[in-house]
């Protein structure tokens, strides 16, 4: 079978319908990215330079840092419709009658489609993965934003109990300000655990190995709630280690949108997410980590059903295949947040909410298949 595949040769047909395919695409995309960029995008970023805020420079790379963002969107679209526009045109010229004629059947017809679908769906993997988070991040520095993060942060024990929590009312890049720590004792009452120590710091720093806090005040409690000493420290550190890094990353990705995270950190953070025992957002994100490898084999899906919609009778109206196309895509987009949130409340899996679209597609496909009767 190997040997087979290593002998294959592309024949004429091949190249002729992956070129009229991929021209079409690429017209496709480019439509998609223009009509995305110039409305809205283009004229604030034309507005904001006049203003000053940005120089002509940096305006040219913040639209170039958001052509990932559109182009992830686009890859699916465009193989869509550039699959669509091919096959319907050789549907009305009668290319595709011949075809059928000379004995070829239709999975042989689209087998040079399904190849550049896998092309187009490893570039939309690839840039879902790499391109879309570094452009995100990178657009935030030229646009100068610096988000202040609010954030509290539990440190458990190995029997969930609460040790220590950490509140902080404004953190950004490693300076943190306003820090109220709250240390929790073995006491237990009905409904909450007692306080042994509370620190109340004015600035304090993180690290990869810990927190520190600077100028704070330190209240001592015993189990009846009654403070027993308050005192002033300089510095003093309050997590160290794993727990520190954990900290830190579950407060900065806190912010964070799941483009702007790679797929190699995402699977930490959903680790952690885990470990933490933060369901909601456990739940969310691993929905949106299984979409990172479910969306670019949506282009293969749409390839296909573009070749279906375009596989016409001569007379049949062209409006018919387009407008069925765009509602897919339209449904396909509009229902996402949807699924995102059954998986974030736990209503279904993640994998389900997350492979829900692609089956409906597949269905769809085969629906498309047989009303043809090809």
């Amino acid at each position: 079978m190997l040997k087979k595949v290593l002998k294959f040769r592309p024949s004429i047909y091949d190249v002729y319908i992956f070129k009229q395919v991929m021209n079409a695409t690429l017209v496709a995309i480019l439509l998609f990215t223009i009509v995305w960029i110039a409305p809205e995008m283009l004229l604030n970023t034309i507005k904001e330079t006049l203003e000053g805020q940005h120089t002509v420079v940096e305006a040219i790379w913040i639209l170039v840092l958001a052509l990932p963002m559109i182009l992830g969107k686009a890859f699916p679209v465009g193989l869509l419709l550039g699959t669509l526009f091919t096959f319907d045109k050789m549907s009305k010229d009668s290319e595709l009658t011949i075809f059928r004629a000379i004995g070829l059947s239709f999975g042989r017809i689209i087998a040079p489609v399904i190849f550049l679908s896998f092309i187009v769906s490893i570039l939309c993997f690839i840039t879902c993965d790499k391109f879309i988070p570094y452009s995100e991040n990178k657009s935030f520095e030229y646009e100068n934003y610096h988000p202040a993060i609010q954030y509290i942060y539990t440190q458990k024990d190995d029997s969930n109990r609460p040790k220590m929590a950490v509140i902080v009312s404004q953190f950004q890049d490693n300076e943190m300000k306003n820090v109220v720590v709250l240390d929790f004792s073995n006491k237990v009452y009905d409904d909450l655990h007692g306080i042994s120590h509370i620190y109340v710091a004015k600035t304090g720093k993180t690290f990869p190995n810990r927190w520190e806090l600077h100028d704070l005040t330190e209240y001592k409690i015993s189990n009846d709630g009654i403070f027993l000493n308050i005192s002033k420290k300089d510095v003093q550190n309050i997590l160290q280690g794993e727990d520190a890094a954990n900290a830190y990353m579950l407060m900065t990705y806190s912010i964070k949108k799941e483009r702007e995270i790679t797929n190699a950190n995402l699977h930490k953070y959903i680790k952690l997410l885990k470990k933490e025992n933060l369901d909601e957002e456990y739940h969310y994100m691993l929905n949106k980590y299984y979409q990172r490898f479910l969306h670019p084999f949506v282009c293969i899906l749409l390839a296909v059903m573009g070749c279906l919609l375009g596989f016409s009778k001569p007379r049949e109206q062209r409006l018919i295949g387009f407008t069925i196309a765009i509602g897919c895509v339209f449904l396909y987009y509009i229902t996402l947040p949807f699924f995102d949130l059954l998986a974030e409340k736990g209503v279904l899996p993640p994998l389900i909410t997350a492979a829900t679209p692609p089956i409906a597609f597949l269905c769809a496909i085969i629906a498309f298949y047989k009303s043809k009767q090809l």
